[in-house]
């Protein structure tokens, strides 16, 4: 059984995420955030219905939430959504 999403729990996925993920984030901000202009991003916080970003679109920085197609159940399922969610944006693109 995995983790809950709590408030330290979504701490830990946005640090990982801001430092390992960054082009990640930016297309999530792009393509779910239906903002294609995003030049920088960054993950606020998780929670089991969404996203909570912040970007950078055409000098003005912004607040962006991004729901999920399904309340997470748990961290490993905020993982397993966040890479097919990335997977989808991707061949989206091409």
């Amino acid at each position: 059984m995995s983790e809950p999403i709590t408030p330290a729990i979504s701490e830990r996925i946005c640090k990982h995420m801001n430092q390992d993920h960054s082009d990640a984030i930016i297309l999530y901000a792009k393509v779910y955030g239906n903002t294609p202009d995003t030049e920088i991003a960054e993950m606020l916080s998780i929670d089991p219905d969404g996203m909570n970003l912040s970007a950078k679109v055409k000098d003005e920085i912004i607040p962006i939430r991004v729901s999920f197609d399904h309340p997470l159940k748990d961290a490993e399922d905020a993982h397993h959504t966040l890479i097919d969610m990335i997977k989808k944006a991707r061949s989206s693109k091409n």
